[in-house]
């Protein structure tokens, strides 16, 4: 008998007795049967503690961004061999490539994220606080991996992305998964795992996987653990109130389906580009992946005087959607993922038309290419019309989780706020208008209750990914019905998996803990110009101490003749009455500029560039007369990794400047980021 096998504890191993029997949505057969009967998920979870934990968190930000890269490139490669698997999920071409290369991408999008945190297993987060009136006692936020797993259980609708959209985070934050999909479409998570775990890129343990039940495996899970879940906002709630997850604290993310809005603005009248780019994204949205999509839109707000506008373009719109076997080229929609959501979609929709009624489509007999309607598990797209949303307020409550969508009136923009946040809570919503203010006013409304809003006009519809796509660098969730919770997010993603510490001390001591050298600490005087050493020599701390330059009016001038900068407090001290200046005052950028001049050493050595300017404040004025020199610290270290064999072996170094007067005052601060060379070119 064919079963899925469970990747748990470094092998491949089979649950026992049959287990749950997993179907083709296309032709109804089976396909193989999934069990996690047998297994010790208590081992399981401390395996990754122990085992993929300790590895990852050995590991800086850079090497495991770099590890996310290597395995974003092999599955690049292997993709097209997931496409006919996914087939049988009922996803056609364009809703595989979603799931399968959408998720890959998502991998390559954390991958360059490292380059937004240091070279060490943890992040420094923030500036420093001064704690205290001479500055010897400072504190600071560092966030360090939680020692613990991050459990994964995931929706039926994209076996692929879900896993690698959630992984792709906690590894780069230096913790392991143990992956738990949704059983009915677990055998296309199984195939992408098998080749994860094929490659070697993943240190042992910093990947499981569980096909079939999740069993008692919440009754095992510690304060160190975060758990996410995607799927259904009934079966979300029952975790989350989980006796486990809530006497051991322990993080809980969920994204559940939520009933998402589209709103056309009262601007977006038939004829205009707006109205025609509403009409094909809610289209889109109802028949891509049948609807199955968390993000789908379920209700279509539309100004009254233009429903049946809107109605009869919908309605010809996705008459043209052809149904069938997914693989073929001339399909536009595929099959649910199997009977059971065919029958619960069909269940929802009555509850839906007890006070709505349906203006296209219906439950009758289906026309599909390919394929045999009685096997398959394929249904019609249904758009529902309720006229009085306000008082029958079913379709902003019941959830049909296929190809099913309502239309509704609003009089003003008003209503149309108030019906969106009647949702109660929506990971999206988008409003089709190509007038600002409309799309401001909206917004402002309707934040509150949507974790994600899309303005979608005529200029933005060239490059936008559309309603229902979270991207890697946004936050994907939503209050409310949506779960409250947050995914992705670019850094803030990353965040869920660390723990924040706050850390008191000198800043001679902070600086030692976080790498990064804090203002006050002492410095390391050296007789050797940071400028002549390499990469690898230089530590944090690090200081020279320039030679000093007394400032003159013909400074002033000079600056102002080369950089066109004759701004009055510069230039005419006859009109300085008023300001907070004595007298013509240096440039702020003359300061830095000579700074420049001061700190650098000219010779040809291991610095190959100036990189760029991260941050510049010009704190007190400087007028002639005042002698200037600057305190030039290596700041932070941050490894580059090689682009090719050609490419020389380097890094970045920032330094903080510090530039002070015979007072021994700091007059301008800023941190310069330069390329450095490495002594080893390998």
């Amino acid at each position: 008998m064919n079963k899925l096998h469970n990747y748990i504890q470094g092998a491949w191993t089979l649950g026992n007795g049959q287990g749950k029997a997993l179907h083709n949505a296309v032709t109804g057969d089976i396909i193989t049967y999934a069990t996690t009967d047998g297994l010790d998920f208590a081992e399981i979870l401390q395996y990754g503690r122990d085992k993929g934990g300790k590895a990852l968190r050995k590991m800086t930000f850079q090497e495991r961004g770099l590890m996310l890269k290597a395995l974003a490139l092999h599955l690049h490669e292997k993709r097209k061999s997931f496409y006919e698997l996914s087939y049988k999920t009922g996803a056609t071409k364009v809703d595989s490539w979603i799931d399968i290369e959408g998720g890959i991408g998502n991998l390559f999008a954390n991958a360059s994220l490292r380059r937004q945190f240091p070279d060490q297993p943890y992040y420094v987060d923030g500036e420093h606080a001064r704690l205290s009136k001479e500055g010897t006692f400072i504190g600071h936020h560092i966030m360090v991996p939680k020692k613990g797993v991050a459990v994964h259980i995931n929706a039926f609708n994209f076996p692929i992305w879900g896993m690698l959209e959630k992984c792709a985070v906690n590894w780069l934050a230096g913790v392991p998964a143990v992956v738990k999909p949704a059983t009915i479409t677990s055998f296309l998570t199984e195939a992408m795992a098998r080749e994860i775990i094929q490659s070697g890129i993943l240190p042992e343990g910093a990947l499981q996987l569980i096909c079939g039940s999740a069993g008692d495996m919440l009754d095992h899970v510690e304060s160190q653990d975060v758990v996410t879940f995607t799927g259904s906002a009934s079966t979300g709630r029952m975790l989350k109130a989980h006796p486990r997850i809530i006497q051991e604290a322990v993080p809980f993310n969920m994204e559940a389906d939520s009933l998402n809005c589209a709103i056309l603005g009262e601007d977006a009248v038939p004829g205009t580009d707006e109205f025609h780019l509403f009409i094909k994204e809610v289209t889109r949205e109802m028949t891509v992946k049948c609807g199955q999509k968390c993000t789908a839109i379920r209700r279509i707000m539309v100004p009254e005087k233009l429903v049946e506008d809107v109605q009869i373009a919908l309605g010809q719109s996705l008459s043209k959607m052809t149904i069938g076997d997914p693989s073929l080229k001339e399909v536009r929609m595929g099959a649910l993922a199997g009977q059971e959501q065919v029958k619960e979609v069909k269940e929802r929709v009555a509850e839906l038309t007890r006070n709505a009624e349906i203006v296209y489509g219906d439950f009758g007999a289906i026309e599909v290419l390919g394929a045999d309607a009685s096997k398959g598990a394929f249904m019609k797209p249904m758009l529902l019309r309720q006229d009085n949303p306000f008082v029958h307020t079913e379709a902003h409550d019941i959830e049909a989780f296929g190809p099913v969508s309502t239309i509704m009136p609003y009089k003003n923009l008003d209503e149309a706020i108030q019906l969106a946040n009647m949702g109660k809570g929506s990971l999206c919503s988008s409003i089709a208008t190509f007038d600002d203010e409309i799309a401001r006013e909206y917004i402002l409304g309707a934040a509150s209750h949507h974790g994600r809003i899309l303005v979608l006009n005529r200029e933005s519809a060239v490059e936008s990914t559309g309603h229902g796509s979270p991207m890697p660098m946004l936050v994907h969730g939503g209050p409310g019905r949506a779960g409250g919770g947050e995914e992705m997010g670019g850094v803030r993603g990353v965040k869920h998996y660390m723990q924040r510490c706050a850390i008191q001390g000198t800043p001679t001591t902070l600086s030692h803990v976080t790498q990064v050298f804090q203002p006050g600490a002492k410095y390391k005087e050296t007789p050797v110009h940071p400028f002549r050493k390499h990469f690898e020599e230089l530590e944090i701390g690090e200081t020279v101490f320039t030679h000093k330059h007394t400032v003159t009016e013909a400074d002033i001038v000079n600056f102002a003749n080369v950089s066109g900068d004759n701004f009055y407090a510069h230039m005419d001290a006859t009109s300085l009455d008023g300001t907070i200046f004595e007298q013509r005052v240096a440039h702020g950028y003359f300061i830095l500029s000579k700074a420049a001049g001061l700190f650098v050493d000219p010779k040809k050595g291991p610095v190959l560039l100036n990189y760029g300017l991260e941050e510049c404040r010009f704190i007190k004025p400087v007028y002639p007369g005042a002698t200037i020199g600057v305190k030039f610290t290596v700041k932070e270290k941050v490894n580059q990794e090689k682009k090719d064999e050609e490419d020389i072996a380097k890094g970045i170094v920032k330094f903080f400047v510090d530039v002070y007067d015979e007072t021994g005052e700091s007059v301008a601060v800023a941190t310069i980021l330069t390329m450095v060379k490495k002594i080893n070119q390998e």
